[in-house]
């Protein structure tokens, strides 16, 4: 009896307690990936929030154009390149979610008339915005 109670003793005393070297290893490396999956999947949700908020912005430059402009004047406008044109609508929707206006070169945004007279009425136009992670979006006159 003695020996095999001495030793469960000796065990217990030459048994160390906390983690090996190797497990802690093993957890850092497993919080690493979780870090690195994470940042990678909030730059993508980062980037499809600003393609729904440059869709949002067509969509109501294109109702504005559509339901405010053209029903008040039968044409459309040669350039937007100020909130006047279409005042029915917010001006801070011109400005991209980088911060650059509809009209400044390098923007997200574009508007390209067509088939303007020499009084700058134009029959139809384009709307774009460039996206990050789709296609680009694009908006076309209805008349």
């Amino acid at each position: 009896m003695c020996p095999a109670f001495c030793a469960r003793i000796i065990l217990m005393k030459t048994t160390k307690k906390g983690f090996t070297v190797l497990e802690i290893i093993i957890c850092i490396a497993i919080v690493a990936t979780f870090t690195v999956l994470f940042f990678f999947q909030k730059r993508d949700i980062d980037k499809m929030n600003r393609d729904e908020q440059r869709k949002t912005a067509i969509n109501a430059i294109y109702y504005a154009l559509e339901e405010g402009f053209y029903e008040e004047n039968g044409y459309y406008p040669e350039s937007i390149e100020n909130a006047e044109t279409l005042h029915w609508i917010d001006p801070n929707l011109f400005t991209d979610p980088t911060g650059i206006n509809l009209w400044q070169e390098g923007g997200n945004y574009s508007y390209e008339a067509e088939n303007c007279d020499e009084d700058n009425h134009c029959k139809k136009y384009t709307l774009r915005s460039v996206m990050e992670k789709e296609e680009d979006y694009i908006k076309t006159s209805r008349h």
